[in-house]
């Protein structure tokens, strides 16, 4: 839903904010062991990638040392989006030897997490490939990391569903049932909402005519089989793009997509999320 182009990551305040509750956690009021290395030492170090992966995450790899040393010196050989081979060397630092490895977790961090997103949203959108469905992700994030990882799914090929609760509407059971019926809470939402994207969810397909009649611009089947989202695709005709939720993984989307279905949401980009191996060794100067 949103229009943030693929490799554009959240501003910068977004991310200093992400680099200073990690360093809070992680540095407190210093860190004890830096101090075996002297003030004035520097130091060089590469980054090497140990799997095949996708890259997400560099502007907060970068932030974290800039923060500690303004003056690193830091080129990469890849960027982010970028798929690359087992054993690469990715990236070169100088700077600061205390800098370099005080930063050293959480940037890795950083990165670790969001290329494994990027990693896992690849996969996905190659599973997907020429059938015309598009790869949403969904809420179900890291709590305080969902712009970076929204970043990561764009930097792995996949699109991004509603930021949060405040701009588009979901309709879901709960709300049909407090709102006394499914048409009753389309209009109440367009009266309350009329500019934001609303989308129904439906577990059946006497919803799904009510969803249709009641005009709403996304249609959620959740928990369809594939026979009942193709009857979906043929009731619907075009008229409002159809949405698929739950039960996906690597092993169904494919046939989910050949459904004709137009999108397909899965939690599991963000929610499941296993880091990439990276290693980052030192060298003093």
């Amino acid at each position: 839903m949103t229009t943030a182009s693929r490799f554009t990551p959240p501003d910068a305040h977004t991310i200093a904010t992400d680099i200073a509750r990690a360093f809070a956690e992680d540095l407190g009021q210093g860190d004890a062991t830096a101090g075996l290395l002297a003030a004035d030492a520097h130091a060089s170090a590469r980054l090497t990638c140990r799997e095949d992966a996708v890259l997400a995450g560099i502007p907060w790899f970068d932030a974290c040392f800039r923060h500690l040393d303004p003056n690193v010196q830091i080129v990469w050989g890849a960027h982010d989006g970028q798929r690359v081979a087992p054993d690469t060397v990715i990236c070169e630092l100088r700077g600061n030897a205390r800098a370099l490895v005080s930063a050293e977790r959480s940037a890795l961090n950083f990165l670790q997490l969001l290329s494994g997103t990027a990693t896992i949203t690849a996969h996905y959108v190659a599973a997907v490939e020429g059938t015309g469905t598009r790869l949403l992700d969904t809420r179900k994030t890291v709590p305080g990391l969902r712009m970076a990882q929204k970043y990561a799914v764009r930097c792995g090929g996949g699109h991004n569903h509603r930021i949060g609760l405040y701009d588009a509407i979901l309709i879901k059971e709960n709300h049909i049932i407090a709102a006394g019926g499914l048409t009753a809470a389309v209009s109440a939402a367009r009266a309350l909402h009329p500019a934001l994207l609303l989308e129904v969810e439906v577990e059946n397909l006497d919803e799904l005519e009510q969803a249709l009649a009641a005009g709403v611009d996304r249609i959620m089947l959740d928990n369809f089989t594939p026979t009942l989202m193709r009857e979906a695709v043929a009731r619907t005709a075009g008229r409002v793009p159809l949405e698929v939720s739950g039960n996906v993984d690597l092993s169904t989307i494919g046939e989910y997509a050949r459904t004709g279905i137009d999108f397909i949401s899965v939690g599991a980009l963000t929610k499941h999320v296993r880091a990439v191996d990276l290693s980052l060794r030192l060298r003093l100067e």
